[in-house]
Formats: C-alpha cells, structure tokens, sequence
C-alpha cells in the first residue's frame, strides 16, 4: 500500500488540519510525558512498533502496513510527515491532548533545528495562564504570546477570552504553521499569527503578555530548547525585558521559565529583581515545582546545579 499522488493545491496545513479533525472524531487523546519517561516506555519489551493510533501519533514508534488507514497516510504524506526508514513509517509529527484540545508538534526525539517542543511544561504554563485569567475581569484584550511554539498559551488565552485579540509569535516558521493548525482546529478564529523576534515586529502595547520559553542550556543550540546565556535564562531575562517597556497601563507580564538554581540562590531573579524595581511595577514570584528535569544535571552546564526548578513570574504595570 502506498499513500495517493498529492493533488494539486493540497498543502500542509490543510493536511494537518485534516488529520487533527480525523483524530478528533476517533476520539484520539494523549498526555505528553517528559523526555526521560517517553524514553523508558518506549524500551520496554514489546513497545518497539506501534499498534494502535497512540502508538504512532503519540509515542512516536515506527509503525507497519495496516496500522493506519488510507487517509491517514495521505494526510501524513501531504503534511511532509510520512517519513520512511526501512519497511517501517514513522510519523513526523506528534498530536497531545491539553485543556480538552487536540495539539500537533513535533515527533519524539525532538533532535531537528526546528522542531516545535511539547511536554509536561506546556501543562504547567497553562496552569499559571488559566489561573491569571481568573483573576483578570477584562474581557477585551491585546495579548502576545512570545515563543508560541505549538500555540498552546495562545490559543487558550483565545478561547477564554474570544474577544480579544491574540498574537502568536515565533521566530520559527514551522511553530508558526502548527499554531495556525491548532488555532483553527479548536475554533480560535482571533489568533493571528506573526514571524516576530520576542516583540521586535509586532507594534503597540498588550495588555497581557505570556511566554513559556526555552530555558536550558543546550550544548547543541536547538532554538526550541536553548534559552541562551550560561544556564539558559538568557530568553526569559530578556523577554522581562521586552515586556516592560511594551504593557499597557494596568497590563501583565504572566512568564513561565525554568532556572538553574546554586548554592540555594536564584540567578534568574537575581538577574531581573533590580529592573521590576526600577519599573515600579507591583510582581508575583512563585516556584510551580521544584525539581524539573534532573537527569540535566549530568550536562555539564549543571555540574555545579543543585537542582531545575520550574516558576512564574506575574509582572502587573500600574
């Protein structure tokens, strides 16, 4: 069996988009676990080809003849996501289940320049977004998601507050075509989406912005997972920032961020303490978990770490 020719005007977004619809009236759902845990799953005995959906879309296994139907490899072919490797398929992308939506990103191991990054973090960052605008009356806003990756902070800042506006931004062009995807696919017609280096091309003030960027120090400099500086938090001091200089009179700052800590100090706040207060801006700082990611500190940026802690911090302008 070999998927059909590509007709002519089919493209990948629409591709995608009708393979997360396909997904959806089976009814498809799954939790994206942390690297090290896929790992350990996936090399227990009888994991090593897929057999069902989950196995193929969320797992990431190599998958045979028979598993999927017809349309689905379509779909896959279409999107440049069917990729071959002796007798086996594999799917290049990956579809998760978060805040009853479906979600497309990349395949696990996440190893290419571009790939688009989904895990236990994204579960959290929209812990802190949901609980943020519970406690924000607005309904009419302007807000920006900096790094949106597979659009997850914006989308459901989108559905929660469907009369505002919502700007996805990323510096890469497959974050970018994913979050259109997922916008559509769960009906967030006021996401728009913007190729935007943190906020340098997009204009005006935002009453709210998120971020959940990269923050480790990745020896490869994956830009999905390389946050820059010696420990990683060059991204998120920067975006603290950006932000700053660009909220509205009342507006916030909601960023989730994961910080090296050493000796039992913070370099992260540390680093941006000084420029809050030079702000004068009222701001929340909490540790969401306090160990994320251990298995990091064999890396040799943490030799000296004692631990990866996940946060937040809330930024409100007067």
């Amino acid at each position: 069996m070999r998927p059909d020719v590509k007709p002519r005007g089919y493209g990948e977004r629409e591709a995608l988009l009708q393979l997360g619809q396909a997904l959806e009236q089976l009814g498809y759902s799954f939790t994206t676990v942390t690297p090290l845990t896929h790992q350990r799953v996936n090399a227990r005995p009888g994991n090593e080809l897929a057999e069902h959906l989950r196995d193929v879309f969320g797992w990431s296994r190599p998958f045979k003849d028979g598993v999927l139907d017809d349309s689905m490899l379509r779909f896959l072919e279409h999107a440049n996501s069917l990729l071959t490797q002796g007798d086996t398929w594999h799917s290049a992308v990956r579809w998760s289940t978060l805040h009853g939506r479906l979600f497309v990103h990349s395949r696990f191991p996440t190893q290419e320049q571009d790939a688009v990054f989904f895990g236990p973090d994204s579960y959290r960052f929209i812990q802190a977004l949901l609980a943020h605008l519970h406690d924000e009356p607005r309904e009419h806003l302007r807000i920006a998601d900096i790094g949106c990756g597979a659009g997850v902070g914006a989308i459901v800042a989108a559905l929660e507050r469907p009369h505002s506006e919502v700007w996805a931004l990323d510096i890469n062009p497959k974050a970018l075509l994913y979050t259109e995807v997922n916008a559509e696919l769960a009906g967030a017609a006021n996401v728009r989406t913007l190729h935007s280096d943190v906020l340098k091309q997009v204009d005006g003030e935002f009453d709210l912005i998120i971020a959940n960027p990269p923050y480790m120090a990745d020896a490869e400099q994956r830009a999905y997972r390389d946050g820059g500086g010696e420990h990683g938090a060059g991204l998120s001091i920067a975006i603290v920032e950006a932000a700053l200089a660009r909220l509205s009179p009342g507006g916030s700052l909601l960023l989730y961020t994961g910080v090296a800590m050493f000796d039992g100090t913070d370099p992260f706040f540390t680093a941006v303490s000084d420029r809050l207060r030079a702000a004068g801006c009222e701001w929340q700082y909490w540790e969401m978990d306090s160990d994320v990611f251990g298995e990091e500190l064999l890396e040799p940026a943490y030799q000296q770490a004692e631990r990866i802690a996940a946060v937040v911090l809330r930024v409100t302008r007067h």
